[in-house]
């Protein structure tokens, strides 16, 4: 469109010069009058062969600027209505969220967490305050809301009453305390993780609100030392955890109304009937069992650390009733 519109005012300017002997100047601002239809008197009067030319220049010339015109305005249009129905059907998404995750914050680390929230198939939204992620965030898919997770009204548009959990990984300690503290305000049964790196910023988060409190280095250097210490222990637990393998571990919640509750392990199957290793078992209070005996009794509200196939996994899900 830029180029077109360049041609018809060089051909314009170069018509007035060939014909009248105009300056270059006074011919361009004949042909730019022209063609935006002023009205303004002609720079000179004009010859029987000039006015031929006007002519012809209005009736070509006013009609690829119309052209020009309604394709910028039809652009322009279409990109505001999309992007209003693209804002009403976020809008629409976040209000059906319920049992979400709230990621404040689209660095680095939220980004690792949203991936694997959403191969985990767990419902969530991005918060985050910086423009030049938006691009980022609309690519990739996520749901997400452009504004500062400190502020309530924010918040509250991410779905916070509904919301299951929190995870605050911006990139300032101050701003990851203000966000759990509004968090927690607003929905007290909430579970919050936070990032926190400075010293003594852990306590804080913590009297913030934040259930638990993790430093990205040095999670990063306790894995590269346990690398160094202990390789093959390392690569199981890599295996274990890492997405896309058939091996894997999980933690399962065990309902009141399940079939394996209030039964010793032995008896639930988990073993016998799905070839499944219950690794650990976290007890309501926090109590926490290490490699149980067959004797133990699975009670309501554990949570059973397990480790086996995916499918296998998957069956002991259903059979408690997640």
């Amino acid at each position: 469109m830029t180029a077109s519109l360049m041609v018809i005012l060089a051909l314009g300017t170069l018509g007035y010069v060939w014909i009248e002997g105009w300056s270059y100047l006074d011919a361009l601002y004949m042909t730019v009058i022209t063609l935006t239809t002023v009205g303004f008197r002609e720079v000179q009067p004009l010859s029987r062969a000039g006015q031929i030319y006007t002519m012809a220049l209005i009736l070509t010339g006013v009609g690829v600027l119309l052209y020009i015109v309604t394709s910028l305005a039809r652009v322009v249009v279409e990109g505001e209505i999309h992007e209003a129905l693209g804002k009403r059907k976020l809008q629409k998404h976040l209000t059906k969220l319920k049992n979400h995750y709230i990621v404040c914050g689209f660095g680095r680390i939220g980004e690792i967490i949203a991936r694997q929230l959403k191969r985990a198939r767990v419902p969530l939204v991005v918060v985050d305050n910086d423009d030049k992620m938006m691009p980022r965030l609309e690519e990739s898919g996520y749901p997400f809301i452009c504004g500062d997770a400190t502020r309530e009204e924010v918040l509250e548009e991410a779905g916070i009453d509904r919301a299951k959990g929190l995870v605050a990984v911006v990139a300032s300690d101050a701003a990851n305390v203000y966000i759990t503290l509004t968090a927690r305000s607003l929905n007290p049964k909430l579970f919050i993780v936070a990032r926190g790196e400075e010293v003594g910023s852990q306590k804080k988060l913590l009297r913030a609100g934040a259930d638990k409190v993790e430093s990205p280095y040095e999670m990063g250097g306790r894995k590269l030392a346990q690398t160094i210490l202990r390789p093959t222990v390392t690569t199981f637990i890599d295996l274990a955890m890492h997405e896309g393998v058939e091996l894997s571990m999980e933690e399962v919640n065990v309902s009141a109304d399940c079939s394996i509750c209030d039964r010793a392990l032995k008896d639930t199957g988990i073993r016998q009937q799905l070839d499944l290793i219950v690794v650990a078992i976290k007890r309501a209070d926090g109590e926490m069992l290490f490699n149980p005996t067959p004797e133990t009794q699975i009670q309501a509200g554990d949570t059973l650390i397990v480790l086996g196939l995916r499918q296998n996994l998957e069956g002991l899900e259903r059979m408690v009733g997640q």
